[in-house]
């Protein structure tokens, strides 16, 4: 029997991504560069690279930012923020919200109070 027909085995698992060290950039840029011209397929083929990988790899490595070799959807992910933390920021924006909403009010009530007194000055003076 093979492994796809075993319960409880998903046959379409989700591939991991690979991820590659600057270092092993910087030395398959290198071999690649170095192989004879009818070479060069078998380097990627062996590693199951594309150029397109090569050619982004040299293309950091020409400007000089070897940390441009770092692969940042892997690289430097963030740590998740505690339930406190998030409570916290959620808190914060709910209170910069109202403080705003109250800021609203506030002028509207003003500038009711100011038209509702100058209103009084006219009725006044039309008697």
């Amino acid at each position: 029997m093979t492994s796809q027909n075993t319960p409880g085995v998903d046959p379409a698992a989700k591939p991991k991504r690979r991820t590659f060290t600057p270092e092993y950039k910087l030395r398959i840029v290198a071999e690649y560069d170095a192989a004879p011209k009818g070479e060069k397929g078998a380097v990627l083929r062996r590693e199951r690279l594309y150029d397109s990988h090569v050619k982004e790899w040299r293309a950091a490595r020409d400007a000089g930012a070897l940390d441009a070799l770092a692969d940042r959807r892997t690289a430097g992910v963030r740590p998740k923020k505690s339930a406190a933390e998030t409570e916290n920021e959620k808190l914060r924006r709910r209170i910069e919200r109202l403080e705003k909403e109250l800021a609203q009010r506030d002028a509207a009530l003003e500038v009711l109070g100011k038209a509702h007194a100058l209103l009084e000055m006219v009725s006044g003076s039309a008697d």
